[in-house]
């Protein structure tokens, strides 16, 4: 069978002869040595990485100095809202990662390169905020019950620098192509750190015209709403990669039908399987049944193309059969 890139036209054809005269057709998983063949690694702008970049050494900078503003002047909502802003220096990070080991091809050891690393680093990240969380509301609790005083003027002075860095990094965001779905995740968590340095702002205000200190406690616990909201959202996606879930804008029975639909050689479909290499990347594994008289030269290339089309799959492996219905799955549970 051909092996191609996902898309249309026929490439260098082998054939697999397997599991009592099985042909498995093209699976374009070919790394790259320079030879000019398929790599996994994604097109990446040099200005996309750049500006993800300086807005991660920016807001890494900064939340270490909140956090320390925090712990000096004695306010729980600026150390909560260092910990939003460790949510998006996560977030940051797992984008320039994304970039940066998406241009390293794969290799004898690791064929689909090092995009993984992306998704442990973001899975070790939501355990770490969780906790921070549980940390910050055991904090608030006991501050809410043995208030402690509360230095508002630096407070206030800290939470200010925070808004203008989350501002600048923003704008910078602006910058890179607001279009790449990286770029756009980093951009919603700088928003959300821009209305947690908002709550800081307002929680030293209300102190230092009121006094009223059990402000930062409270404040502190609806900004740690912002990270837990953010750290289960980064714990599901990553463990959804990690489980090889399927990823969720993709139904299996609707990929089999629209398969059925458009490639006309195609008499079944079986033994689906889609999951994510990592965010952003899925890839399929499936088995069709050719029909009477069906091209089996160009019917995998097809099918690729299909996948590609309307599902962004760029990475499929397709067996074909022929004159047979399809086995059972060992990887599927019996009906």
């Amino acid at each position: 069978m051909s092996e191609s890139g996902g898309g249309p036209g026929k490439g260098q054809g082998h054939e697999h002869r397997h599991d009592g005269g099985h042909d498995h057709g093209g699976h374009d998983h070919a790394y790259s040595h320079g030879d000019g063949h398929h790599s996994h690694a994604p097109t990446v702008s040099r200005n996309n990485e750049r500006v993800v970049l300086i807005g991660l050494c920016l807001t890494a900078g900064f939340m270490v100095a909140e956090f320390v503003g925090g712990w000096l002047s004695g306010s729980l909502a600026l150390i909560a809202d260092a910990g939003h802003m460790l949510t998006d220096t996560a977030a940051l990070g797992l984008a320039w990662a994304s970039f940066r080991f998406g241009r390293r091809g794969g290799d004898e050891k690791r064929t689909f390169g090092y995009m993984r690393s992306e998704v442990l680093a973001g899975f070790v990240n939501a355990l770490a905020l969780f906790l921070l969380t549980i940390w910050i509301a055991y904090e608030a609790v006991e501050r809410l019950i043995t208030p402690e005083p509360v230095l508002a003027g630096p407070m206030l002075v800290v939470a200010i620098l925070g808004l203008f860095v989350n501002i600048g990094v923003f704008l910078l965001l602006m910058r890179g192509d607001r279009d790449h779905v990286t770029i756009k995740g980093a951009l919603l968590h700088v928003v959300g750190d821009l209305l947690g340095s908002v709550g800081a702002i307002t929680a030293a205000v209300i102190i230092y015209y009121t006094n009223w200190t059990p402000a930062d406690p409270i404040l502190s616990v609806l900004m740690s709403l912002l990270i837990l909201r953010a750290a289960w959202a980064l714990l599901r996606s990553a463990a959804q990669i990690l489980m090889e879930g399927t990823p969720s804008n993709i139904e299996i029975e609707e990929l089999r039908r629209y398969v059925l639909n458009e490639v006309t050689d195609v008499s079944d479909v079986a033994h689906v399987h889609v999951w994510s290499i990592t965010s952003g990347r899925p890839a399929a594994t499936l088995e069709v049944s050719l029909a009477q008289d069906g091209d089996a030269e160009t019917v995998a290339d097809r099918v690729k193309a299909v996948l590609a089309r309307r599902y962004d799959i760029r990475h499929a492996t397709i067996e074909i059969r022929w004159g047979e219905q399809p086995g059972d799955c060992p990887l599927q549970a019996p009906a």
